[in-house]
């Protein structure tokens, strides 16, 4: 080939160079990207989540389940928090982000096989959104993890398990899992310093019932009493239907104890309050519970022999708080029948939040619910002020040299100790005298 080819060649190539230039742009493609190529984030937000999205139809109900204990004998704990979230459903009309609230659930019955089952039967609803519950911390230990498999996020008002939120606990741990309740850190660590420098006792027996709940309760009560100077004289541990507690009883009288600290559930501490009376030289023995045993069922059980009962448990005072009083005894023309009613009623608006924060509204009215995102801004909730106190789930506290407080505690509320009367109920003392959050 010659010069002149080149140049003629060159000449060419810059001529349509120059007419490409001069060209109008091509229209936009709106073919979908080829197979196997991931949509931009932007144009799915559920792309980037890690477990998905529930997608809610235009009309369709926002699905928020409960796993309570609502039969049985400690219905009352499960029902009181039902309540709860019932006048929080009325309090924002009845609807999240345009759609209608579903909110039914499943019995956990304050066992593990109950809370088994109950886990199971809630996991197989793709529809549910987040599951307030479970009541007690041995249903949670088992339906958690299904709970969790299943995508759900899950907000608790009245486990209080320290190992439910400690991370790298035995499998106890479940990251999609946050509570409004106290941990047992702060609540045995409040009835030990009540017992001891209020009452000005040092020698304390201890009652479990194999539960999750009972068992790390009364060890951390164990510790902070001998830290304090204290002796534990006596360990006893009954079983779940057991009637009869005299052997228990009459080995607990050997050690001559001044109190007995039983954070335990009814029937069983209802037994104990009645025979603990009836044993020699437990007659004046200062009898003392923690939550579960905070229930007009236990005057019920124990009758007459109640009176001077003490059983610590969440504090809770305020307008909003009076406000909400109102509102139950307007809806089931009754008081609160337990404690966890204003921790269910926070944790129904915990989700709620989250709900708003993450969710997407398409244009034909479907709302999209990505789980992780949600998930982790119910751990991301700062300064949230509740009937409870303010909430922050992902911050930790000490306690004594105790780390008390872990990612998921989201609980305000001060511990107070209560009197039984037969009859009634009366505020023992004030619980900011002995002990209040952060002191």
């Amino acid at each position: 080939m010659n010069k002149k080819f080149f140049t003629i060649l060159a000449l060419l190539v810059l001529a349509s160079m120059i007419l490409a230039a001069c060209a109008p742009a091509a229209p936009a493609t709106t073919e979908a990207p080829p197979a196997g190529t991931e949509a931009p984030p932007a144009e799915d937000p559920c792309a980037a989540d890690a477990i998905g999205c529930v997608d809610i139809a235009p009309g369709d109900p926002v699905h928020i389940a409960y796993g309570l204990v609502i039969a049985g004998p400690n219905e009352s704990l499960g029902i009181d928090s039902r309540n709860g979230v019932e006048i929080a459903i009325d309090d924002v009309g009845g609807e999240i982000l345009g759609h209608p609230i579903q909110f039914d659930g499943q019995d956990t019955g304050c066992n593990a096989e109950t809370g088994q089952a109950a886990g199971t039967a809630l996991a197989a609803d793709p529809t549910i959104v987040a599951v307030i519950g479970t009541s007690c911390s041995s249903e949670a230990r088992v339906a958690l993890p299904l709970l969790k498999d299943a995508g759900f996020v899950v907000v608790s008002p009245s486990n209080t398990a320290p190992d439910l939120t400690e991370p790298g606990s035995e499998n106890n741990h479940v990251p999609a899992y946050a509570r409004t309740a106290h941990n047992d850190n702060l609540q045995g660590t409040a009835a030990a310093e009540f017992v001891f420098n209020e009452l000005g006792f040092t020698k304390a027996a201890t009652i479990h019932d194999g539960s999750l709940y009972a068992d790390q309760l009364r060890q951390v009560f164990e510790r902070r009493f001998i830290d304090l100077g204290g002796e534990i004289v006596a360990q006893e541990a009954v079983s779940l239907g057991q009637t009869d507690m005299s052997a228990n009883l009459t080995a607990i009288a050997a050690g001559e104890p001044q109190v007995i600290y039983f954070p335990i559930f009814m029937p069983e501490g209802g037994f104990i309050i009645r025979q603990a009376k009836q044993t020699p030289g437990l007659e004046n023995v200062q009898l003392i519970g923690a939550d579960g045993l905070f229930s007009p069922e236990v005057i019920e059980g124990a009758g007459e022999d109640v009176e001077g009962f003490l059983v610590s448990s969440p504090a809770l005072a305020g307008d909003a708080y009076t406000q909400f009083l109102e509102k139950y005894e307007a809806k089931f023309g009754t008081g609160p029948i337990s404690i966890f009613h204003a921790h269910a009623y926070d944790a129904f608006m915990i989700i709620k939040n989250a709900i708003e924060k993450v969710a997407v509204q398409e244009e034909d009215g479907t709302l999209r619910i990505p789980r992780q995102a949600l998930r982790d801004a119910v751990h991301n909730t700062e300064n949230y002020q509740g009937l409870i106190g303010t909430l922050t789930c992902n911050e930790t506290l000490e306690l004594a040299g105790t780390v008390v407080k872990n990612p998921g505690d989201c609980g305000a509320a001060g511990v107070g100790v209560w009197q039984y009367h037969f009859g009634d109920f009366e505020i023992f003392t004030n619980p900011e005298v002995f002990w209040a959050p952060g002191d």
